[in-house]
């Protein structure tokens, strides 16, 4: 028995798909306009078939041709195995042209919106088709989801890296600047430093454990600054809004708020102290394969 299972299990897909095809159209000439092959070549590799499994599949009629009783049998079997095997074709290719898929991207918060708003918007343009799931997570909690194969993207704090699987695809440096509201507006005229802004003025962070808070508060710590914000808010948003208010000062990257800056709804307040750069990397995870989808996405943020 052994021996026989094998010997079937050497039989060519191409003969099954032949067979199925044919069977499906009672036709030879039709099966080989849908395979793109000659008639004789269908004759032949149906012959090639019946040969290796030792029996008759077809008999010609008036139409063409049917199935003989043994041919019915395998052909029962064989329809659910082609079917599933032509359609999983068919979504290989659909995935391969673009027309199904998803995007999933995790960005930690020091990314601005722009940087991804803009890539994101030509790539739906390109292929509207592409499902897009982008979320707001900690740097660490990107790589987590990395490492589970639950995002295909990442854009975390470089200096936080410390995931040896993560493989860099490219590094975007961010300025960082002081800002506050027009309440607060005299200080942008002279620089002040770091510890006297500190010691008059109330502080806007983020909640700690993000990479953007670590980063102000390694920068505090660095000239012998160990306080706490007057207030602490959950997204980079709820800090603008709060700063344009008159709450506080904040410090966030300069991009991020480069269209209040230029409407007069912040202002930069100058320190004598040079303030640090936000490291950020566009990773992957080593060794697993990169989807169509996200290449597409990939070559669009290296251009």
């Amino acid at each position: 028995m052994g021996g026989i299972l094998k010997f079937y299990m050497l039989i060519p897909f191409e003969l099954y798909r032949v067979f199925y095809t044919t069977a499906r159209l009672g036709s030879i000439s039709k099966a080989s306009k849908e395979l793109f092959t000659s008639q004789p070549a269908v004759s032949f590799s149906i012959k090639q078939l019946e040969e290796k499994l030792g029996g008759q599949l077809f008999f010609r009629n008036a139409k063409g041709v049917s199935l003989t009783a043994e041919g019915e049998i395998l052909y029962q079997y064989i329809e659910k195995g082609c079917s599933l095997i032509l359609s999983g074709e068919r979504k290989f290719g659909e995935l391969k042209d673009m027309t199904l898929g998803q995007l999933r991207i995790a960005v930690c918060s020091a990314v601005c919106k722009n940087d991804l708003l803009k890539p994101i918007t030509y790539y739906h343009q390109l292929y509207p088709d592409i499902r897009i799931h982008v979320r707001d997570e900690s740097s660490h909690e990107i790589s987590r989801l990395l490492d589970t194969g639950e995002i295909d993207i990442g854009i975390i704090n470089f200096h936080e890296n410390t995931n040896e699987q993560l493989h860099i695809v490219k590094q975007i440096k961010k300025e960082m600047c002081i800002v506050a509201g027009k309440k607060y507006e005299a200080l942008s005229t002279n620089p002040i430093s770091l510890r006297s802004l500190t010691d008059a003025y109330p502080l806007i962070a983020l909640h700690k454990g993000g990479s953007t808070r670590n980063v102000l508060d390694q920068f505090l710590l660095s000239h012998g600054i160990n306080k706490n914000p007057r207030i602490e808010l959950s997204t980079l948003e709820l800090i603008v809004e709060f700063t344009i208010n008159g709450l506080g000062f904040a410090c966030v990257t300069k991009d991020y708020v480069a269209n209040e800056l230029a409407c007069k709804k912040l202002f930069l307040i100058p320190l004598l102290e040079p303030l640090p750069k936000i490291n950020l990397a566009v990773v992957l995870k080593k060794g697993m394969p990169v989807s169509t989808a996200s290449e597409k996405f990939l070559e669009l943020i290296n251009q």
